[in-house]
């Protein structure tokens, strides 16, 4: 593992994460392996113990390492959950969007059809918690005086049932942010326009085709969905820009 001193577009911290972070993530570092002492990676880089400190709580916050006291502590490789990896990846997610860095159309392209990526699998694999969740959303979303907000949780909730029923980790990571950052910048975009009773619908034969294990089905009520959300964000956006030019 080495670092360049001289690289004035990072500093000496940053350099060395990157280097046990591109170690653990090439497989010379393995979960569970004990890193180096804080001296002993000071001497091996060159820096103070200080700047070592403050690589080491930057892997922390990455959940790449785990400290522990004792006789036997030190800094530890970890296993990264999941469950860590979700809130990672919706937290990402989010910054890109309410950045602007993402546009509505490619976040509702790439959405949608990772979603309906899942549904050959979810079909196969649904099990009768996932549509009893699915269905319980389509039930809370009926409910008369649904607050926005309940809406848009209970939305989301829905689709995150779908993509879990798949029963692939690596998609529902994949699928974390999409669903869970994407799909309220959605609703938050099209909820003046937006039918409920249309959503309930196309949710509603989500389910039945999940049920019924029709895999072609629910990719086909997926894209519907993906259409109807399109044409309601272009109406908002259509309508605002008259509104400023009247």
């Amino acid at each position: 593992m080495k670092i360049n001193p001289n690289d004035a577009t990072s500093d000496l911290s940053a350099q060395i994460a990157k280097a046990i972070r591109d170690a653990i993530v090439s497989g010379q570092l393995i979960v569970d392996e004990r890193l180096p002492s804080e001296s002993e990676l000071s001497d091996q880089f060159e820096v103070s113990r200080s700047t070592v400190r403050e690589a080491l709580k930057r892997l922390a916050a990455q959940s790449l390492i785990r400290t522990q006291r004792g006789a036997f502590g030190g800094a530890f490789i970890k296993r990264i959950s999941y469950e860590e990896a979700y809130g990672q990846q919706i937290t990402t997610s989010t910054l890109l969007l309410s950045m602007n860095a993402v546009s509505f159309d490619v976040a509702c392209e790439a959405r949608f059809a990772m979603e309906r990526a899942c549904a050959p699998f979810a079909a196969q694999r649904r099990t009768a918690d996932h549509l009893a969740t699915m269905r319980a959303e389509i039930y809370r979303q009926a409910q008369p005086g649904l607050s926005d907000e309940s809406w848009c949780a209970s939305d989301v909730a829905f689709h995150r049932a779908l993509v879990d029923a798949a029963q692939n980790p690596v998609m529902s990571y994949q699928l974390a942010g999409s669903v869970e950052a994407m799909q309220p910048l959605m609703n938050m975009i099209t909820f003046t326009a937006r039918n409920r009773e249309t959503i309930i619908g196309l949710h509603t034969k989500i389910a039945n085709h999940l049920d019924n294990k029709e895999a072609e089905r629910v990719e086909e009520t997926l894209v519907k969905l993906s259409d109807y959300t399109k044409t309601l964000a272009y109406d908002v956006i259509a309508a605002k820009q008259k509104q400023r030019e009247g």
